[in-house]
């Protein structure tokens, strides 16, 4: 009788999980419904497989649809009849969703769906299609007595819909709805929300309602008992073949990889060659070749295009997947773990994430849609969900607080918890919304190609980036049987890229990146590793990563490729990343656990580094079976690990240990170190791709530093602002320039050691004048003064203020001041319009103006203002100039003493204790341009705050870990700086 189901999928609607409506089902003894979302199709999934894995304790049966609305209005309800009903609906929804058309009032004829009209909009009824109906909700029965209804009762079915299980439910759903509407909650309109008795009820209860029209009740079951979707959950759905046979696609697979092999491996591996065969088999026998050589595809079109691009994920521990050209880490010299990527047991496809530029990513997006077309391909989508502090913030604002008290209570939730009523509701349905989905997103990267058209599975939605995404997530995806393209964006790959075609442009030198192996033997390269100097390299530049190498002493491969995983989050905070550093230093100062521990993981000193590492013990330590291990190993995910059968698996490893005869309190430090992985580890094959690419970034910051920081800089991803590579160029040696109109382009160029600043950080200047500059300088010739500039450029006066107050035209020679004077009489002159061709030059012109002058550190105010950071030496905007009792260099020769240095801000880092309290860690500049950290623990955190950007007087005790030192701060102070108002009144007045 349930033909109207919301769950929390539709968005700011529903509060109901999946789970919870299921419970709801069983509570009430529901043995089938129909779950009818609102524009979306996302729930039917995963309620497909918890009706499967509860199957036996109670039987529901699930059939879907759409609930369509125009605003706030339902329209109609669309039931699929059948799995070809559930693919019109969603053909429908998708076409409205992807042309941005209103939806009709009436729905079109469907072949194998049910439609329901709401009683208060419906066609007439003498004009209803066959499979048309109207929809007569519980309250609204008795006005059926008087309504011309009454003489179509056979086209009247009962409506109840469901959602929210209660009162609190109730209150929730108007919550999101005033979340939604951006209203007081005092102010949602009735019209604007659900009604309050749209709870699920007793099937007996619900037929009472209609008691006297039974046919209303008997065409009700008939339709919920007609409806069905049949899927068999895990059955793979993608596209099977690539060619026109799984023989063809085999064979095709095979040849290239044989191929490839002998390009790979000059001397012949038997070895190598007898897992390359048993690659080839577990591939076939899990009919995955059309998934490598769709994968192997893209690559080549991005190979065809030029495209910088790398391989990784766990598709770089199979064989096939280096020979042909997918990944560039070689699984037998790192002794990767094939069973990580695919083994006997398991069901889903390889892992493949293939890495592209920003610029050129969506080229290849394009490329797999045209190859796969619309109707069997889109990106994956992703969920955004309430979190902790936007929950308090909106419900902030709906309860009416100012901004002010939201930001107090979202700042000191401990201490405004119970403050007032108005919080205590806050908080008490802020933890409901905690990680229910607010909005629809799209995955990073993941691309779905399925066989049958998409639409079979669900309806596409259109987001700004221009290509179609599904309503289900990667989980939902998998639990289906549709496994995903990871096609990824970086900026890493562009910053490479982009550095080897300027080094070429400035030096004429023609650098081949490809050259890993001779990278990873390069001293240059090796000295940047121990020192940690690192800003700007791909994946290795952060605070955390520069200290992690400086504490290893990181200078090989290996080293640098287990310090990709150790530095994630589970990893650290369970205490094994400073182990693995101890033991990497110190290789016969500590005791393996457990003899097998020994035996699986020499070359990681017995320390759980990588994702293979679980799979390993599982196998080999605990004596679960493969298929089991892989299990274990993705329940290290959130919501994987409160699946039943990753609770079977942690009862079978426990089970398994003592059968083993292993200790309890053995099997329980390793059981604790397999859990802090917690979803942060990292596959090797990996971390080694991510570790190739960073010595590519490596030996281009070793060997050309200013074309590297260049590259950086036009890419805008890197982990710190753009100020801070600026001042590593300068520091390497380079001379930095404010944008000139006769020299600088839209981006940031390099002209032998002099860096040239890009129009593009000009933060008031309209790209299309920042763009025109360069084009029409290089079309016509250089700008000859001021007046000239204007004729050729259309430009206000206001942008042009915003070229001479950065310096732009610092080559006529004249100061800013004078520019400034002589642009206000310009356009203020009668009849004098800009970009006006000229027949002849007028240059020769002379304004008359007073003489001024300028104080030097105007230029850094204006370039603040205008860059967003200054040009000069910014410890010279210093009132103090007081610099302190030592200097970054010199820490080391101060440990254990107490220290007094001012530093410029570069970035913080902010973590919690092991009893939860805020602490930070710090990165500064000193005034010789060298970088230093910082540690502040809760009691200086509360003393001694962050104040944003700017200089910071700081003391404390230094303290180092493993020979990198660090200041663990007792007292900071931000600094003042230079008044702008001070140095105007030292000028001379105009």
């Amino acid at each position: 009788m349930y033909l109207n189901c919301h769950t929390y999928f539709s968005l700011k609607y529903g509060t109901l999980s999946p789970e919870q409506l299921y419970m709801e089902a069983k509570r009430h003894g529901i043995r089938k419904l129909v779950v009818t979302d609102i524009h979306n199709t996302s729930a039917y999934i995963e309620l497909l497989r918890i009706c499967e894995e509860n199957r036996t304790e109670f039987d529901l049966q699930i059939a879907a649809g759409i609930e369509f609305r125009r605003n706030d209005d339902m329209l109609y309800i669309v039931v699929a009849r059948n799995n070809g009903g559930f693919e019109e609906a969603n053909r429908y929804l998708s076409h409205y969703n992807l042309t941005d058309k209103p939806l009709p009032s009436r729905a079109p004829l469907f072949n194998h769906c049910y439609v329901i009209y709401p009683m208060q909009r419906h066609p007439a009824p003498d004009e209803l299609y066959e499979n048309e109906y109207i929809g007569i909700r519980p309250r609204e029965v008795n006005r059926l007595t008087a309504s011309p209804l009454r003489s179509y009762v056979h086209k009247l079915v009962a409506l109840q819909p469901v959602t929210f299980r209660d009162k609190a439910g109730f209150n929730l759903h108007r919550l999101l709805r005033a979340i939604d509407c951006n209203l007081l909650l005092s102010r949602l309109p009735e019209s604007r929300q659900a009604s309050q008795d749209e709870v699920m009820h007793p099937q007996e209860e619900l037929m009472q309602y209609y008691w006297q029209y039974p046919q209303i009740i008997a065409r009700t079951q008939e339709m919920v008992e007609e409806c069905r979707l049949d899927f068999t959950l895990g059955e793979s759905k993608n596209k099977k073949v690539f060619g026109t046979s799984k023989k063809e696609d085999y064979n095709r697979l095979r040849q290239l990889a044989l191929d490839g092999f002998t390009r790979r491996y000059e001397q012949y591996d038997s070895y190598a060659m007898s897992r390359l065969h048993r690659e080839l088999e577990v591939i076939s026998q899990h009919n995955f070749e059309a998934y490598f050589l769709i994968t192997h595809d893209i690559v080549q079109y991005a190979k065809h295009r030029n495209f910088a691009h790398v391989g990784r994920g766990s598709g770089a521990n199979s064989l096939v997947a280096y020979c042909m050209g997918i990944t560039d880490v070689d699984p037998i010299e790192l002794d990767l773990y094939f069973e990580r990527f695919l083994n006997p047991y398991r069901t889903s496809p390889p892992d493949f994430d293939i890495d592209f530029s920003w610029k050129e990513r969506d080229e290849v997006i394009h490329h797999v849609f045209e190859r796969h077309g619309q109707q069997h391909t889109a990106l994956l989508a992703t969920y955004n969900t309430f979190q902790d502090r936007s929950v308090l913030r909106e419900l902030g604002k709906v309860f009416g607080l100012p901004k002010s008290e939201i930001d107090k209570v979202v700042a000191y939730p401990e201490e405004m918890h119970d403050r007032d009523e108005i919080t205590r509701l806050m908080f008490r349905y802020g933890e409901r919304l905690v990680a229910m989905p607010a909005n629809l997103s799209i995955h990073a990267g993941g691309i779905v190609i399925t066989d049958e058209p998409i639409y079979a599975y669900t309806a596409t939605d259109l987001p700004p980036k221009g290509f179609p995404i599904t309503h289900f997530d990667m989980l939902a995806a998998e639990d289906i049987g549709i496994h995903k393209y990871d096609v990824l964006s970086q900026r890493g790959l562009g910053h490479i890229k982009d550095t080897v075609n300027v080094v070429q442009a400035n030096r004429r030198e023609e650098v081949d990146i490809t050259r890993v192996k001779e990278f990873k033997q390069d001293e240059k390269i090796k000295e940047l590793l121990r020192k940690g100097q690192t800003m700007g390299c791909f994946y290795v530049e952060s605070p955390a990563m520069r200290m992690l190498l400086g504490k290893l002493q990181c200078e090989d491969y290996l080293t640098l490729v287990a310090a990709s995983s150790i530095i994630r989050p589970g990893v650290a905070r369970s205490g094994m990343m400073r182990e693995y550093i101890h033991r990497h230093h110190h290789p016969d100062d500590f005791e393996y656990i457990h003899p097998k521990m020994e035996e699986l993981m020499k070359e990681s000193h017995g320390v759980m580094v990588y994702q293979e590492d679980v799979l390993k013990v599982a196998h080999h330590f605990a004596g679960l079976d493969l298929g089991e291990a892989d299990i274990l190993r993705r329940g290290m995910s959130g919501k994987f690990r409160s699946r039943k059968e990753f609770k079977r698996v942690e009862q079978a490893f426990f089970d398994n240990c003592r059968e083993k005869g292993h200790p309890e309190e053995i099997a329980k430090e390793v059981w604790r170190q397999i859990e802090s992985f917690s979803g942060y580890s990292f596959s090797k094959a990996h971390s080694a791709s991510f570790a190739v690419e960073s010595y590519q970034s490596l030996y281009l910051k070793a060997h050309y530093p200013l074309e590297f920081m260049v590259g950086v800089i036009n890419n805008f991803g890197g982990f710190y602002k753009t100020e801070f590579y600026v001042h590593e160029a300068r520091m390497a040696g380079a001379t930095i320039e404010a944008p000139c109109v006769n020299t600088s382009d839209y981006l940031t160029d390099i002209s032998g050691h002099t860096i040239w600043l890009g129009f593009i950080h000009l933060k008031n200047l309209e790209t299309r004048i920042g763009q025109s500059i360069g084009a029409e300088r290089q079309k016509n010739g250089p700008y000859r003064n001021l007046e000239d500039f204007v004729r050729r450029i259309p430009i206000g006066l206001e942008q042009l203020l915003v070229l001479i107050r950065v310096n732009g035209f610092r080559f006529t020679g004249k100061q800013k001041n004078e520019l400034l004077w002589e642009a206000h009489l310009f356009f203020n002159k009668p009849r004098q319009k800009a970009h006006v061709p000229m027949l002849f030059d007028t240059s020769a012109r002379k304004w008359q103006l007073p003489s001024l002058n300028a104080h030097p550190l105007m230029n850094a105010f204006d370039e603040i203002e205008l860059l967003g950071f200054t040009l000069c030496d910014p410890f010279l905007l210093l009132e103090d100039q007081y610099m302190g009792d030592t200097t970054a260099e010199n820490l080391m020769k101060k440990l254990k003493k107490r220290v007094e240095l001012t530093g410029y801000l570069v970035t913080t880092k902010n973590t919690r204790t092991k009893d939860g309290k805020l602490m930070h860690f710090g990165t500064f500049l000193d005034h010789e341009g060298n970088v230093f950290d910082t540690t502040h623990f809760p009691n200086s955190v509360d003393k001694y705050p962050f104040r944003g950007r700017g200089f910071y007087r700081i003391r404390g005790r230094v303290v180092e870990d493993f020979g990198y030192p660090m200041i663990e701060v007792s007292y900071m102070a931000k600094l003042p700086m230079v008044h702008r108002e001070k140095i105007l009144e030292g000028q001379q007045e105009v």
